[in-house]
């Protein structure tokens, strides 16, 4: 009996791994496409702008994966038992926490740092064009947008981990409306 239940948790796995890699590839294609083509033709302000809402994005997603992973799916029964909105989506979200955690904190969280990187080359490229400095602001740019991600999911994780059941509730909340169950 245990070797079937390995063979099929391997066999989930690995279905997991193929689907998270190619969703991975494919939104990683389609959004450094549509954000470099379209950064190219932005002005500097815009662009910083654009980069600005991709690292929070980044930012908001990691939030959401550790949230995710620490919320008590106690707090969240003694809300559906009263009807409160989102509360169902909330236990199936903390019931896929791994799952849950791999694509907001994984998958979007890498497409929003791989993105802010090809953004931020962007726009060095375009400061020292407009400026024409031989000074290399790309490595200024890169060190400012890390540092601006790594410091932003650091407080992220804590106010996520001190806030986990608010959060989750959210998310349930606006996930809800688009599941017909809850």
């Amino acid at each position: 009996m245990k070797k079937k239940d390995n063979k099929k948790d391997n066999q989930e796995e690995i279905k997991w791994f193929i689907t998270v890699f190619f969703t991975t590839f494919i939104l990683s294609l389609f959004f450094s496409f549509i954000s470099t083509t379209a950064i190219n033709d932005l002005e500097i302000i815009p662009a910083i702008i654009i980069l600005i809402v991709v690292v929070l994005v980044g930012i908001l997603f990691d939030l959401i994966g550790v949230a995710v992973t620490v919320a008590d799916e106690e707090n969240f029964h003694a809300m559906a038992s009263k009807k409160v909105d989102g509360a169902k989506t909330s236990i199936k979200l903390i019931r896929a926490s791994s799952k849950v955690a791999n694509i907001c904190a994984d998958v979007i969280g890498d497409i929003c740092g791989v993105l802010s990187g090809a953004i931020s080359a962007i726009i060095a490229i375009k400061i020292s064009e407009q400026f024409t400095s031989d000074f290399q602001i790309q490595f200024i740019m890169s060190a400012l947008v890390a540092s601006l991600t790594v410091a932003g999911k650091a407080l992220g994780k804590s106010f996520a981990k001190n806030n986990s059941t608010k959060i989750i509730k959210i998310v349930g909340s606006i996930l809800s409306n688009f599941d017909s169950k809850d």
